[in-house]
């Protein structure tokens, strides 16, 4: 009795799963899964599972930030920005696709580590100013004021 209920069960499963692996794709849908096949060979399994009624306009993001050169920064900074929240969300399928990319954009050991460091510092900081309860009125104020001085000190010729 165990055995045809976890057969039945597992046949039910399969049968659901394959029914969510091959939703109707609208037409939109069609179409982004169609320049994802030109453009990578495949649509990747991270697009498939994303519903259908909102690829076209994940894709369209995608696209638009990450993967075009024509945006304020570069491909190889914007590799290093998503690895470095990777690391802290955390999201091990994102530090390997981030550092992949990034390396292929020319990033350096040292830049990678230097991206690392830089969300460890900022989580650190972060815990600190939060945990603490710092005011913020007055964190604003001092950053204002340091780099106003630090400003001025540049503005000024150097002394002989």
């Amino acid at each position: 009795m165990t055995t045809r209920i976890a057969t039945m069960l597992a046949a039910t499963m399969l049968a659901a799963g394959a029914a969510l692996a091959q939703p109707a794709a609208p037409p939109a849908a069609a179409e982004a899964y169609a320049e994802m096949e030109r453009a990578f060979g495949m649509v990747p399994g991270m697009f498939r599972a994303f519903p259908a009624a909102g690829i076209a306009g994940a894709w369209a993001e995608f696209k638009a930030i990450q993967l075009s050169d024509q945006t304020a920064l570069s491909p190889k900074v914007k590799e290093l920005i998503g690895l470095a929240v990777s690391a802290q969300v955390p999201c091990t399928y994102c530090v390997y696709f981030h550092t992949r990319v990034a390396r292929a954009h020319g990033a350096t050991d040292a830049e990678i580590q230097e991206a690392v460091a830089m969300a460890a510092i900022s989580r650190h900081w972060s815990t600190v100013l939060n945990g603490m309860g710092i005011d913020l009125a007055t964190f604003k104020a001092e950053t204002d004021a340091i780099l106003a001085r630090a400003q001025a000190s540049t503005a000024q010729p150097a002394r002989q």
